[in-house]
């Protein structure tokens, strides 16, 4: 029997219980497994792949959608990989092409390596800015941020979201109220009077802790939220900052982070990312946008 054609290979909703078929996708290119990260975004999002007659799978991405209708507000599409024994061979592009079609007439945004970008840009995205990663262990020096911060309690939740559908724009909720179970620490910070400044979450990726979303009304807040989560882990941390945020990446490299990369912010069918940018600092994963 002949072995059917890249071309032929059908493209298929991945469930959580393709995580291992995922991680192992992930290991062969030589990326961490991130089965935390992977089992997340296959149950709060839709996992689309090509499985390979010889085992595993050929390729496969994530979509994560935002929003209260059947249309999505917008959908994240991240963890892009081809097997290596696949690559080059136009997979890639074939897979982005049928996902970019089941989300026809919904805006989309992704976290491009400097590898993928030309592939995004062939299929119409368009770069709006751009994203550092920094990681390393945190050595708190200099002042200490002032802002007020504790662990968060589920009394906080309906706070948490009036506050992140502010920043973020569209509805989150199916993704935020897994936090307490996804991430080892969920800290807030609030004025005096008791009004939510900001949130931040810390989750395990391998032998680091991702800082992850990080909303916050200004930088003194953004930085108090870091350095308490910093405070309660001795795992090196791991965040993506957007660059407009210059003085939160200055401060966060002054602690012991260093820069490892960037990423380009991109979108389809909408010309910025919706929401309020000044105090969204982090996304959860640049996976999920």
């Amino acid at each position: 029997m002949s072995t059917p054609s890249l071309a032929d290979l059908p493209v298929r909703r991945l469930t959580p219980r393709d995580m291992p078929l995922c991680a192992d996708l992930s290991e062969d290119r030589g990326w961490p497994r991130e089965e935390h990260k992977w089992g997340l975004l296959l149950s709060a999002g839709q996992g689309y792949g090509i499985d390979d007659p010889a085992g595993g799978l050929v390729a496969a991405c994530t979509v994560m959608s935002y929003g209260t209708s059947e249309q999505p507000e917008l959908a994240a599409i991240g963890m892009v990989l081809v097997a290596q024994r696949h690559a080059r061979q136009g997979v890639g592009r074939r897979l982005m092409k049928e996902v970019l079609a089941l989300l026809e007439g919904s805006p989309v945004t992704l976290h491009a390596t400097p590898n993928g970008q030309p592939l995004y840009e062939e299929l119409g995205f368009k770069t709006i800015g751009r994203a550092e990663m920094v990681r390393g262990l945190f050595r708190a020096s200099g002042p200490a941020p002032a802002v007020p911060t504790r662990a968060a309690t589920a009394e906080d939740l309906p706070a948490l979201l009036r506050l992140d559908a502010e920043v973020f724009g569209p509805d989150r909720t199916h993704v935020l109220t897994r936090l307490p179970a996804f991430a080892d620490q969920l800290r807030v910070a609030e004025s005096p009077s008791g009004e939510l400044l900001g949130y931040a979450a810390a989750w395990p990726n391998m032998e680091t802790h991702v800082i992850g979303p990080l909303i916050a009304r200004d930088t003194e807040t953004a930085k108090s939220l870091v350095a308490s989560l910093a405070a309660h882990t001795d795992r090196p941390l791991r965040t993506d900052i957007d660059v407009r945020h210059e003085e939160l990446l200055t401060w966060i490299k002054s602690q012991g982070l260093e820069p490892v990369a960037f990423n380009a912010v991109m979108t389809y069918g909408i010309p910025e990312l919706p929401g309020d940018w000044p105090r969204r600092f982090t996304p959860l994963t640049v996976a999920a946008g």
